[in-house]
């Protein structure tokens, strides 16, 4: 599949919007909105009671997740969003006071918030100060200390666009048994991530932005280590390993993530996410990757021409992601002048913040940089 078919699948395209903010919610697809449509009249004319159907799809979606991310199906629980999916291993594990987790001072709130509650049971937070945006992966390391039980960052920063350096803070937590949590939103269905490679104990990911799924579906992976030590807060009749032996009671949690898993989960986000991860099939999860970064690139170097310095301007290619960012006195008069001429991207923190998917174009590119010239 070339990128102007890939375009075919994006409706909005026709009204000659040029949608740039992938970061913070994607577009759904017709390959997601036929296959809502068709679930949704399965439920309400054909098939009502479509369970058979709706376990083997669940499973689908498990098995395309594990392999995206490289790791084991069993390994991979639904949950509804992000922060819930955090709130799993900082609810689960077992502390005591003067365990230390590291975080750092740009991350989003969702991998924040559910570790600084943990301060009522006497866990210390170790803030990572970044630099314009970027955190080394060796600052973090630099922060450890003997009492440091987890360390949380997310693959890449949601304002720089900054691809953390995974696989040297995963070695460094694997030598000193330091438990490794990652939330992946901003990065996975733009880049790669191996999950056994890092050495990544826990990770988190939301299905609405680069994975072009719908909201109020997430999943997380945890590995086979870690889950025996994570006692679940909340449990359900799915959480058991018989189910269906209704009324037997028998509180034997199941030995794969799907412990984790519950009850009911959002099957019309199941078969979205489903019907999105085809895209991705069809193009190449490697063309993808390749198609992003060209993307993130070209925008970095175009920018430059025009005398804007993106926060990622100079990285080495390894820490590039698909987010390109920058900060300008007259940000929010090009924020608006973009808005103006149908082009969307996201204002936040005195940023101006750019997110091109696969299916972008240069051209699209091009557009975006005339108009800023004219705002300047």
């Amino acid at each position: 599949m070339t990128v102007q078919e890939a375009r075919t699948y994006f409706p909005y395209l026709k009204s000659g919007k040029i949608y740039l903010n992938h970061a913070s919610i994607s577009p759904l697809s017709n390959l997601v909105t036929d296959r809502v449509k068709e679930y949704l009249l399965e439920r309400s004319e054909t098939d009502i009671e479509n369970v058979p159907k709706v376990q083997f799809v669940t499973e689908s979606v498990k098995e395309k997740l594990a392999k995206l991310i490289n790791t084991s199906p069993d390994r991979i629980a639904f949950v509804d969003n992000t922060s819930n999916g955090l709130n799993i291993i900082a609810q689960g594990l077992s502390w005591k006071t003067g365990d230390r987790i590291i975080l750092n001072d740009i991350e989003f709130p969702s991998n924040v918030y559910p570790f600084l509650n943990l301060k009522t049971q006497g866990v210390e937070i170790d803030f990572v100060k970044s630099n314009n945006g970027i955190v080394l992966a060796e600052d973090i390391i630099k922060k450890i200390t003997p009492k440091t039980k987890l360390i949380s960052i997310s693959s890449i920063q949601f304002l720089s666009g900054y691809r953390a350096d995974l696989k040297k803070i995963g070695e460094i937590c694997k030598q000193k048994n330091i438990i490794f949590c990652v939330d992946a939103i901003q990065g996975l269905g733009a880049v790669n991530l191996n999950f056994e490679e890092c050495n990544i104990c826990f990770l988190a990911c939301g299905a609405q932005k680069w994975l072009m799924g719908m909201m109020g579906l997430a999943f997380i992976a945890v590995s086979e280590e870690l889950q025996t030590k994570i006692a679940p807060k909340y449990v359900g009749w799915l959480s058991v390993e018989n189910p269906w032996t209704l009324l037997n009671y028998d509180l034997e949690l199941k030995k794969s993530a799907d412990a984790f898993q519950n009850g009911t989960i959002s099957v019309v986000g199941v078969n979205a996410l489903d019907a999105a991860l085809q895209l991705f099939d069809k193009f190449g999860v490697d063309n993808v990757e390749e198609s992003v970064l060209s993307n993130s690139l070209y925008f970095i170097r175009q920018l430059q021409t025009i005398g804007i310095k993106p926060l990622l301007a100079g990285y080495d290619f390894k820490y590039i992601s698909g987010i390109v960012s920058f900060r300008s006195e007259s940000v929010k008069t090009i924020f608006n002048a973009l808005a103006e001429s149908n082009i969307n991207c996201s204002l936040r923190e005195g940023l101006i913040r750019f997110s091109p998917h696969f299916y972008n174009t240069f051209e699209e590119i091009d557009t975006v940089i005339e108009r800023i010239k004219l705002a300047l």
